[in-house]
């Protein structure tokens, strides 16, 4: 694990905690970070007039529990069905709400051990991409090709209080807005032109559509989601 995590915010925030956060995040209600200050400086560029990078080192101990979802063990509809556990997804048609479900049921897996997250983080153009699939214009294989677009970064989440304790703020820095806000709108940009190339070919007929994973009642460790 990296010993330096960058936390891009409007304010400084010297005591991060748990409950800090917003509760409808990507991994739940906790503290993101990236070993990226250049992504920390984009993701630290919003609405609100300050901008600013947290520097933390992170020492923690070998006994931590680390969920990585880029990992091996962990396949796309993973990492789906944890965004689509703490975000607000609308789906007002009754055959979404029935995929939402099964994805939920299925394939969430189990992160109330875990002391860390590592994954996708899911800026606007990933969460419209993650709708995509759950609607049907998506199949799998696209899904996992799509996320990798944009090169958007990975985060790393803090949830138990043991890694909030190898968490120690060192210093923060003022972000230049008008430098680094266009950056993080052209990083999305890219990426939602990128998926826009590549939607047509999440039609082929050989793909495995959400509504197909209900239909089939396709389990977490069906080889053809690896």
């Amino acid at each position: 694990m990296e010993s330096i995590l960058f936390h891009g915010s409007d304010k400084i925030i010297q005591n991060p905690t748990n409950a800090g956060g917003k509760v409808h995040n990507d991994f739940g209600q906790g503290f993101y970070c990236t070993p990226d200050i250049e992504l920390a400086r984009e993701w630290a560029c919003s609405k609100e007039p300050s901008a600013f990078v947290n520097h933390y080192s992170f020492e923690p101990d070998s006994n931590l529990n680390v969920c990585n979802l880029s990992g091996p063990e962990y396949h796309v509809l993973n990492w789906i069905a944890v965004l689509i556990s703490n975000r607000v997804f609308d789906t007002p048609h009754a055959p979404t709400r029935e995929i939402k479900e099964y994805i939920l049921s299925e394939f969430l897996p189990d992160f109330s051990g875990a002391d860390i997250i590592r994954g996708y983080r899911a800026d606007d153009s990933y969460f419209s991409i993650a709708k995509s699939f759950l609607q049907g214009t998506l199949t799998v294989k696209w899904l996992d090709r799509a996320l990798r677009l944009g090169n958007l970064g990975e985060q790393v989440f803090l949830q138990s209080q043991r890694a909030f304790e190898a968490l120690v703020f060192i210093s923060s820095e003022p972000v230049e807005k008008s430098i680094y806000y266009p950056k993080r709108l052209r990083r999305d940009s890219d990426a939602r032109r990128a998926f826009a190339d590549i939607e047509g070919a999440g039609m082929g007929a050989d793909g495995m559509f959400a509504i197909d994973i209900l239909r089939n009642k396709i389990k977490n460790d069906d080889l053809r989601l690896r």
